[in-house]
């Protein structure tokens, strides 16, 4: 047998060749095809099918697969390995709205810039007049615009690299020595400030825009703002699906991924093609073009940043989990690959540790923790549950791998919030018909992460969910909503497909209750950890800020319901959307923001839960609803015994 075959992938009609042993996923990686793996190519998720013509493959046995399937040649890509030439048919990508939490994004032009940006601009435009150079006055190009900068406009110094330096005796001589200069004002690394660096050079009839960018790099979403530099407001905003959820819905799985031959340069590439999407979106709206935005931060937890700087995230989930860098060598854009100017210097927020990453960085320091004197409860709520306790005199942070459960993933009718997602849900406690509200007011599709909590909670308050995420069975006489699906499992009817305008019904099934209790048990025991190891009860958390874009459409009252929050007066709940976004803006707009969020960076103590021997005890105890405790959730208890529904259910 030779040491390579050939695989061809239909319907494109590429062909490469693989050495013998090669997964499918690997082969079409190397086809230069996708093929969604939201695992990683784990073989968990079942979403990387695809049907094969040949004997070529042996086949790793799974159970997302049925015996009928198999029997028509279907395989997972991630499970089927090559031994001979093949031929694959890849089926469409899914091809969901891009609209990752279903509302309008949190806007930072609302929220007052912490600088005097006027004052201490990051970037500046300043044109001037320059003399032509004569066989008398033979000074370089680079020394006659410094010499003028500095007799014009009080500018002692400026540097500039060889990507303009290569182009500036023509742009000069081409403007007849009127020019425009694009001058960061004072670059930064390592909180130290460096002389003003040139960006660009424009004749003084065409001196541009000045923009920059500020982006939240999210495992499931990227959200970016195009800022005015001068106006110091966000002229327009737009956001899409990380595409590198075809590789992975959550970072363990993007890691694993990033293992696979040529996965880590395909994480890479598809965040910069994210990221470069939305500023075509930006460019097509608003007429400014990539090269006018001069500056770009970006704000990201840890392994998102490593893949966008393409570095090997592996050993960010091996013990003792350490990351390559906690912050960033100073880049330009170029660099990257991002369509903006490519001497635009782009900043990333510095990280903590391995799962504590610039996100929450930027987060502490748009959320007002790091200067308040309140002791203050910090959760980003996502894919990853990251948390910060303490206040302008200490913090210290942890993380949990809460899952993909809150953005729709793992559940059966999980979606994120896009067009059709059931939003928000009443459930009447007598007929048990649900009523609900869907993003857009579309037709029903799906639950998106605040349905699904809605749900829970609603659920749990009517009876149908006992204490452990059971439904219960009896009620299926009482009413059509509670059945036995052909999983052999309860689930409850959402919506049967007449009312969705779907071809099938939206259940919530016992495995998706699971998922969901999982998820919460993680986020719950994060911050009972982190509270216990510095002595502080929760009662004791004066506020308690929610950040995230999904966060701020909790309702509170059924977080705490389902023990996702603690059981705390509602008023000192703050919810304040993307404060990763709004702490990359920030940092946009202030030099000195760039110095106070390494200062914050370096101050945070990590704590790694898997290293603490208390947080399994917390989250077995948390995989109940909302407790195993209930005196741990008053309210809850007292609403359950008030409605009749803490009545104890063996299933």
């Amino acid at each position: 047998m030779d040491d390579r075959v050939v695989v061809a992938f239909l319907p494109e009609g590429q062909m490469t060749q693989v050495v013998v042993g090669t997964s499918l996923l690997d082969a079409a990686t190397a086809a230069g095809l996708q093929i969604d793996a939201p695992c990683g190519g784990q073989g968990r998720c079942g979403r990387c099918k695809v049907r094969v013509t040949g004997e070529g493959l042996e086949r790793r046995a799974n159970a997302r697969l049925t015996a009928a399937e198999i029997a028509v040649g279907t395989a997972l890509a991630c499970q089927a390995f090559v031994t001979a030439p093949v031929e694959v048919t890849v089926p469409p990508a899914r091809d969901e709205e891009v609209r990752p939490h279903g509302h309008a994004a949190a806007q930072p032009e609302l929220l007052p810039v912490q600088c005097d940006w006027r004052r201490d601009p990051a970037v500046r435009t300043i044109c001037l007049k320059i003399e032509p150079p004569t066989l008398t006055d033979n000074t370089s190009d680079l020394d006659r615009l410094r010499r003028e900068l500095a007799r014009q406009h009080g500018i002692p110094e400026l540097r500039a690299e060889l990507p303009v330096i290569k182009d500036l005796g023509r742009r000069l001589r081409a403007a007849h020595w009127r020019v425009c200069l694009t001058l960061e004002m004072r670059d930064w690394i390592y909180g130290t400030y460096l002389p003003p660096r040139l960006i660009d050079v424009r004749p003084t009839g065409d001196p541009g825009f000045n923009y920059g960018l500020a982006v939240d790099v999210g495992t499931t979403s990227v959200v970016a703002y195009l800022v005015d530099f001068t106006t110091a407001r966000v002229t327009d905003s737009s956001s899409a699906f990380n595409k590198q959820i075809a590789c992975g819905d959550d970072v363990i799985s993007r890691i694993v991924y990033a293992g696979h031959e040529g996965g880590l340069a395909r994480l890479q590439r598809l965040v910069v093609e994210t990221i470069n999407d939305l500023i075509a979106t930006l460019e097509a709206r608003t007429g400014v073009p990539g090269g006018d935005i001069h500056e770009v931060s970006v704000a990201g937890n840890t392994t998102m940043t490593h893949l966008l700087l393409g570095l090997d995230p592996r050993y960010l989930r091996e013990e003792p989990y350490i990351p390559t860098i906690t912050v960033a060598p100073r880049l330009i854009a170029a660099e990257l690959g991002l369509n903006v100017n490519p001497s635009a210097r782009v900043h990333t927020m510095p990280a903590v540790g391995s799962y504590v990453g610039g996100d929450i960085t930027a987060g502490v320091i748009s959320s007002g923790l790091s200067t308040t004197e309140r002791l203050t409860l910090f959760i980003d709520i996502g894919t990853n549950g990251e948390i910060v306790l303490g206040n302008k005199d200490w913090l210290i942070a942890c993380a949990c791998s809460a899952g993909p459960a809150f953005e729709g993933g793992g559940v059966e009718h999980g979606m994120r919030a896009s067009s059709g997602a059931i939003e928000d849900i009443w459930i009447n406690a007598e007929t048990l018909e649900p009523t609900f509200r869907t993003i857009d007011d579309a037709p029903a599709a799906g639950l998106c992460g605040s349905g699904l909590i809605d749900l829970l909670g609603e659920l749990l308050a009517t009876g149908v969910l006992d204490k452990s995420g059971r439904i219960d069975r009896e009620l299926a006489g009482a009413t059509p909503r509670v059945r036995v699906g052909d999983s052999g499992k309860a689930e409850y009817v959402v919506a049967f497909a007449h009312e969705a305008g779907a071809d099938h019904d939206i259940v919530l099934t016992e495995s998706d209750v699971t998922s969901l209790l999982r998820a919460k048990a993680a986020i719950y025991a994060g911050y009972s950890v982190l509270c216990r190891s510095v002595g502080v009860e929760l009662a004791d958390v004066e506020q308690i800020l929610i950040g995230g874009a999904f966060g701020q459409y909790l309702d509170v009252e059924k977080a705490i319901r389902i023990g996702l929050l603690p059981d705390l007066p509602v008023e000192r709940f703050h919810f304040l959307g993307n404060t990763s976004a709004v702490g990359a803006y920030t940092a946009l707009l202030c030099v000195n923001v760039r110095h106070d969020v390494l200062a914050v960076a370096a101050k945070m103590t990590y704590l790694e839960l898997s290293a603490d021997p208390t947080f399994m005890d917390e989250y077995m105890s948390a995989l109940f609803l909302p407790h195993t405790d209930l005196d741990t959730f008053p309210t809850v208890r007292d609403l359950l015994a008030a409605r009749g529904a803490d009545r104890r259910r063996t299933p």
